[in-house]
């Protein structure tokens, strides 16, 4: 279909004006405005997630166990968006030479979206916190918490069964084929507060590990971005009808808790989600630097030993402050540290489009450049 025929298309019309552009801009503002007000309450990353991040913004009213759609979320407005700057491009930009410039940079401004889309929904964030001398080959994620199931019999070895937080939301039975019993989530709290039972408290829930002796209370869930919430979660083992304890599980308590059937010795605890590598990394060294004279932080470094059998590696590296390491598909920053400075923490992240805002940029640049330059030299050449 010929430009100028297709731009009689009502719909294709409606799909390339400019006041489409205009109300998506203008919904973007309010979801900025939205997202801004909303980390009060729900915090920074919470915010993001439930108005830029999704396609559509949910209300839930106060008590209820439904969703009210109250407003287009970031991700749709965004595709909407890049539909409009791609109909508005083939409907309405000439094809032509002296139009070259800004065909790149719209084609640079379409990559932009595609890299935000990209970041918003298929980025992972984790930390990795090591200790000087320590190896690691994990990261955590301590917004999302699994349910390990761990056999312990060989002294040498854990076999994990990892089942993630989705699951324990959804509570009921939970039966895998690597484990041989089954698993009734009877409660599960995104937050809590944990103490000590007290003689007004109702009966235990808990009837094994050291559940019995603590009380358990659901919290709201925590705003701060330097806070983490207390999940819990009871548990209920049981095989094939014989009940082997009722635990309460959580990430705020220190040691696993479990029991022994068969000869095997299994323990269960409730963690930050965990992302497992094919290498290590090793904490040699972490300096941490100050300004002469005063307390006032100048630079954080780590030296690591890398270590990847399989791709052949085993080097030092060093992480700091604005220079990253970023090997296979990661990377790794230095966020924090403690502990005396014996501690240094790591944020990881996977970002398959980490790339093409650079791209973006450039080619914005550039069309920029070229469409200036042949206005110029058009312009030139009309000079007497």
């Amino acid at each position: 279909m010929p430009p100028s025929a297709a731009y009689r298309n009502p719909v294709l019309k409606a799909l390339s004006s400019l006041w489409l552009t205009l109300v998506c801009m203008s919904l973007l503002m309010v979801l900025v405005v939205a997202c801004t007000l909303l980390q009060v309450p729900l915090g920074t990353h919470e915010a993001v997630v439930r108005t830029i991040h999704s396609f559509i913004v949910w209300w839930r009213p106060e008590g209820a166990s439904f969703k009210v759609p109250v407003f287009p979320g970031g991700a749709l407005v965004g595709l909407v968006l890049l539909l409009n700057l791609i109909f508005a491009q083939f409907l309405r930009l000439e094809l032509s030479r002296r139009k070259a410039g800004l065909w790149i940079a719209h084609l640079g401004l379409a990559l932009l979206f595609v890299g935000e889309f990209t970041t918003g929904m298929f980025q992972v964030e984790s930390q990795m916190p090591i200790k000087v001398g320590q190896t690691s080959d994990y990261s955590e994620d301590y917004r999302l918490m699994e349910l390990a199931v761990m056999d312990r019999t060989d002294p040498k070895t854990d076999t994990v069964t990892a089942i993630p937080e989705s699951i324990l939301r959804k509570g009921g039975e939970i039966k895998t084929p690597s484990l041989p019993f089954t698993l009734r989530v009877l409660h599960y709290y995104p937050n809590s507060v944990l103490g000590m039972r007290g003689a007004g408290d109702p009966p235990a829930e808990a009837t094994a590990g050291i559940g019995p002796n603590l009380s358990v209370r659901p919290a709201p869930r925590v705003t701060q971005d330097d806070e983490a919430d207390s999940a819990a979660a009871l548990v209920e083992v049981d095989d094939g009808g014989k009940d082997l304890g009722r635990y309460w599980l959580s990430n705020a308590l220190g040691a696993p808790q479990g029991f022994t059937l068969e000869g095997r010795t299994w323990r269960l605890a409730l963690r930050p989600r965990r992302y497992y590598l094919p290498y290590t990394l090793t904490l040699e060294q972490f300096h941490h630097d100050v300004y002469p004279g005063t307390d006032i932080p100048k630079n954080f470094s780590s030296l690591v030993r890398l270590k990847d059998p399989a791709r052949g590696e085993d080097r030092d590296v060093l992480i700091h402050m604005n220079a990253p390491l970023r090997y296979a598909g990661k990377t790794f920053y230095q966020a924090s540290f403690g502990q005396g400075d014996t501690l240094s923490v790591f944020q990881v992240v996977q970002n398959p489009g980490w790339t093409i805002p650079y791209i973006s940029c450039v080619l914005v640049a550039l069309g920029l450049l070229l469409h200036f330059w042949l206005k110029l030299s058009a312009s030139f050449g009309r000079s007497p």
